[in-house]
């Protein structure tokens, strides 16, 4: 097999796992501000953990702009609790609504409005929003075309050589947009007949699967641009592919749809 330059290794992945798995629905939510507070409880917990949560939320009816304005911060501690520093998160909530509320008049719609690399450097002004927490703000809530960088995508990509242990959040994020923008854009038929617009090699057709995949959500279905919804899938996938297959204490390269991608060397490891 010919050795693929970076850009080249992160398409393969792209349209290997697409052609595997399919869509995954990411990000499984029914509104903007959802996938905002979604963005924040996820922070060093389980996504599971982020679901009891957003239960909680739910069903005290204080799962919006005005819900979270309103209520107490000892109430909101409560409510958030299973996902884990919750005083400090429920702080970091109130201080997004008051931003969204002093800056855009209480609009996420006037916020999203905003150009991407201006909102970007305004949620990272903000206590408690970092680059994954912020792209993951402007990809899944405002559908602004922005690679989300995990510590799934590290990993993996770490272990296919395309990166080294020591790259930036910036140059990881860099190498996905550019290597993505770049493929061939296609139509793949997904759940229902539904076609929705991915990059990669034509004529596949992939059942929805992988253990990160959701079922369709008013988010997930949302209107979007080709390139941000090919940023959404792939980061998707990638999550599916770093629970099941890339996992941290022992990589299991042979049955991941991956495994002939990877480096020699690294396949011999394990």
């Amino acid at each position: 097999m010919p050795t693929l330059s970076p850009e080249q290794n992160v398409a393969a992945i792209y349209s290997t796992l697409a052609r595997a798995w399919g869509r995954q629905h990411w990000w499984p939510a029914k509104t903007r501000f959802e996938v905002i507070v979604g963005a924040y409880l996820t922070q060093n917990t389980s996504w599971r953990n982020v679901e009891i949560a957003m239960r909680q939320l739910r069903a005290a009816r204080v799962l919006t702009l005005e819900g979270i304005r309103n209520v107490s911060i000892p109430r909101l501690e409560r409510l958030i609790r299973s996902s884990g520093y919750f005083r400090q998160k429920a702080r970091n909530l109130k201080t997004f609504v008051k931003f969204v509320d002093q800056k855009y008049g209480g609009s996420l719609t006037k916020m999203f409005a905003r150009p991407t690399k201006k909102l970007r450097e305004e949620l990272l002004s903000l206590n408690g929003v970092g680059p994954e927490t912020a792209d993951s703000i402007l990809l899944y809530a405002g559908q602004h075309p922005v690679f989300v960088v995990d510590a799934y995508t590290r990993r993996l990509a770490i272990r296919h050589g395309i990166l080294t242990d020591d790259a930036s959040y910036e140059e990881v994020r860099s190498l996905f947009e550019r290597a993505l923008s770049q493929t061939e854009l296609i139509q793949f038929r997904g759940v229902g007949g539904r076609e929705y617009m991915v990059r990669g090699e034509a004529g596949v057709h992939a059942r929805p699967s992988g253990s990160a995949a959701h079922g369709p959500s008013r988010m997930s279905m949302a209107k979007r641009t080709p390139l941000a919804q090919v940023y959404n899938e792939m980061h998707g996938l990638i999550v599916s592919a770093g629970k099941q297959y890339c996992l941290k204490s022992k990589a299991q390269c042979e049955q991941c749809p991956l495994g002939l991608l990877l480096p020699a060397s690294q396949l011999s490891e394990g």
